[in-house]
């Protein structure tokens, strides 16, 4: 009986895809316990790899685990969106814009941390996406990697990174581990999944963007 519990705890590209498309309320507000819910998607699918992305992985569990606190706590009723969320924590100086501080783990600073891995990954997919069967993934996530995060990390994670990035599987097996069926199948399913998150991360962004959030230390 244990077979198809292991099964349930796979990564699979279409729950992914699925949560995704339940983020966006009807005026394109981005809900939280949906956004939190496709980013434990995505950390399934960097386990499933083993340790490589372990750097990026365990740092979005942590980061799940404070908004669903937020999400929880008593003042939850003010996280059920992004956009409520930022309105109150800006209110009530819950955010620090200038320096580490006390604010550390506020719900802004907490989710532009994922918003950012966000993008890395939605670069990397979409890289992958379009890639043909002699690309190699090593070169397609450093350029993602590049193009993302590696802004935002000191010097000794993006060398670590780098390194790891190195040892990546090849395309085949980040196929596989997507859990659709056929090369073609999954290439479909990106293609559907891929703007879904992208106009997510998009709405933060400028969300984000019109408060001065970006930069939050």
């Amino acid at each position: 009986m244990a077979a198809p519990l292991a099964s349930d705890q796979k990564f699979c590209l279409r729950d992914v895809l699925d949560t995704f498309r339940l983020c966006l309320s009807e005026n394109k507000e981005v809900f939280v316990e949906h956004y939190v819910a496709g980013w434990r998607g995505l950390v399934k699918f960097l386990n499933s790899l083993g340790s490589i992305f372990g750097f990026i992985s365990k740092d979005a569990v942590n980061k799940i685990q404070i908004l669903v606190s937020h999400l929880h706590g008593e003042n939850g009723a003010h996280y059920v969106t992004v956009q409520s969320m930022v309105k109150y924590e800006l209110e009530n100086g819950l955010v620090d814009l200038t320096e580490k501080g006390s604010h550390q783990e506020s719900g802004c600073r907490t989710l532009l941390r994922l918003h950012r891995a966000l993008k890395w990954l939605e670069l990397f997919l979409e890289r992958l996406r379009t890639s043909t069967e002699d690309s190699k993934t090593s070169v397609m996530c450093t350029e993602a990697y590049n193009e993302s995060l590696a802004q935002h990390h000191l010097w000794v994670i993006r060398k670590a990174a780098g390194m790891a990035f190195c040892v990546l599987p090849g395309r085949q097996a980040f196929f596989e581990v997507m859990n659709v069926g056929s090369p073609e199948q999954v290439v479909a399913m990106l293609g559907e999944a891929l703007p879904l998150i992208s106009e997510v991360y998009q709405i933060t962004e400028e969300l984000y963007d019109q408060h001065n959030l970006l930069d939050l230390p």
